[in-house]
């Protein structure tokens, strides 16, 4: 038989925590739905994934949108 060393009232919290990893890892969900399914901030997810050595999804694309909206951000503050 197969025993937990969790505690039985952090089981349920910890096991979402691995499917969200797991669903992340394998690019099923987004990194703002995983963290929120582990019920953690952003922080604490992107430590997490760090803590499991899970690599980020984040290209090139990524990268690109990120830039343009940066810029889109930029653009709107100027008027101070």
């Amino acid at each position: 038989m197969l025993t937990a060393k969790i505690p039985r009232q952090h089981l349920k919290r910890e096991l979402m925590k691995e499917l969200a990893l797991q669903l992340y890892r394998e690019g099923i969900v987004s990194f703002a739905n995983a963290r929120r399914l582990a019920g953690l901030s952003k922080i604490e997810f992107h430590y997490l994934l760090g803590e499991r050595h899970v690599l980020r999804q984040y290209d090139i694309s990524d990268y690109e949108a990120d830039l343009e909206n940066i810029e889109a951000w930029r653009a709107g503050n100027d008027h101070r």
